[in-house]
């Protein structure tokens, strides 16, 4: 929705169609409350971004037939490319109440949603975005992506309710870090990928195997991103790091356990067939690829 993350992020520029398919149904599904006071603030809310969420349940869908999903139905295709605006959604729901918990005023290059509008608008526009998204799987009618999504929702709130204690306490071990990214960041990517292998029609083993890879992913996601910027005195890893008295040593233990995640969510790939799909769910977990 955006061409300026196609100029400046090679993963975006890289899977650009993938991308743009992704952002004309969100735009659909942003269209349907054209009417509404909050039409605006969601189109601001929704721009930019790498789309790594939806687009890795597409891309499970895709590794269950053949690595395209030309073999499914028109409505099955149509449903996945919907559901993943639902993703979406719940991932900007949660970057705004992220960025109020946070106090980022930066959010992509641009003003943080809560700068923009007020704290009182985001708290509203965040309640309204989970509205669509129980109208989107009203739409679908598949009991287990509900569940799928609720689930993702309960344990992102856990994991936020979670960082808040443990910040508040500055008594944070490592255990209780993984706990925290295992809730807050990596239940949306394994809820992408599981639901991406449900509605690819996968069987029990290929959906677990899909459902772990997505979770291990996540983890590994959120720690290395958190590397980027462990000098920030405000957030749970780098309180973690400061806890630590050899500092460099903690780092490099920290950039080992990411690689240790990204290993183990590739192996998880191992039982789905070898096809176009699968290859870039391998090249994934290189997460060097993605920023």
């Amino acid at each position: 929705m955006d061409n300026r993350d196609f100029q400046l992020n090679p993963f975006v520029k890289k899977f650009n169609n993938y991308i743009n398919k992704i952002d004309d149904s969100l735009k659909r599904e942003l269209e349907l409350y054209s009417w509404s006071e909050f039409y605006l603030p969601l189109k601001y809310a929704c721009n930019g971004g790498k789309r790594i969420r939806p687009f890795i349940l597409i891309l499970c869908a895709e590794s269950l037939n053949n690595g395209y999903l030309g073999s499914l139905n028109s409505r099955v295709t149509e449903n996945i490319f919907t559901v993943s605006t639902a993703i979406e959604l719940l991932h900007t729901q949660s970057v705004i109440h992220d960025d109020i918990i946070d106090s980022d005023n930066i959010r992509r290059g641009m003003p943080s949603f809560h700068v923009k509008y007020g704290y009182n608008a985001s708290i509203l526009t965040a309640d309204f975005i989970l509205g669509m998204i129980l109208n989107i799987v009203a739409k679908i009618n598949n009991n287990q992506v509900t569940k799928e999504l609720s689930n993702a929702s309960i344990k992102m709130s856990e994991g936020e309710m979670l960082e808040i204690r443990l910040v508040k306490n500055h008594n944070i071990s490592q255990d209780d870090y993984i706990k925290v990214i295992e809730n807050k960041t990596a239940a949306l990517f394994e809820a992408s990928s599981k639901i991406g292998a449900i509605l690819g029609k996968g069987n029990e083993q290929q959906i677990n195997a899909l459902a772990n890879y997505g979770r291990l992913l996540g983890i590994a996601y959120q720690i290395h991103d958190d590397l980027f910027d462990y000098n920030n005195e405000e957030r749970l890893f780098n309180i973690l790091v400061k806890q630590n008295d050899q500092d460099n040593e903690f780092v490099e233990i920290m950039e080992n356990t990411y690689l240790t995640y990204s290993q183990l969510a590739l192996k998880e790939l191992e039982t789905i067939t070898n096809n176009r799909a699968r290859k870039i769910l391998e090249e994934l977990t290189n997460l060097e690829t993605i920023t």
